[in-house]
């Protein structure tokens, strides 16, 4: 970081020092950074292009597929139940990796970022 910027303003609520907007600024434009928002959006985007096609085959099956949404496949289970109790199982799925992602390769490369802004302030 460099020498130029504005000193760190205490925050109000606590009397310690917070980064300056520059310092924020300059994190932003950093490798480091755009490292972490890589990481994130390489787990993020494909994971909700995945679901949100996964719904919408639902949703479409549902509207246009109902001789094949109500196929019976044992007792009074069709294809159409299975199908939206799956949804349910995804999203619980989805967030359990997430947390995973976030736990392993996400928030290490953050709390990093995080310390350095708090030790420069």
């Amino acid at each position: 970081m460099t020498t130029d910027a504005p000193p760190p303003q205490p925050d109000q609520a606590t009397g310690t020092a917070q980064p300056s907007t520059q310092s924020f600024t300059q994190v932003q434009q950093s490798t480091e950074f755009g490292e972490l928002r890589r990481t994130y959006r390489s787990f993020a985007f494909p994971l909700t292009i995945a679901f949100i096609t996964w719904y919408l085959l639902y949703v479409l099956l549902s509207n246009y597929a109902g001789g094949f949404m109500g196929t019976k496949l044992f007792g009074n289970i069709n294809v159409a139940l299975v199908f939206g109790l799956a949804q349910f199982a995804t999203t619980f799925l989805i967030a359990w990796l997430y947390s995973r992602h976030a736990a392993a390769k996400l928030d290490p490369k953050a709390e990093a970022i995080k310390s350095r802004m708090e030790a420069d302030a």
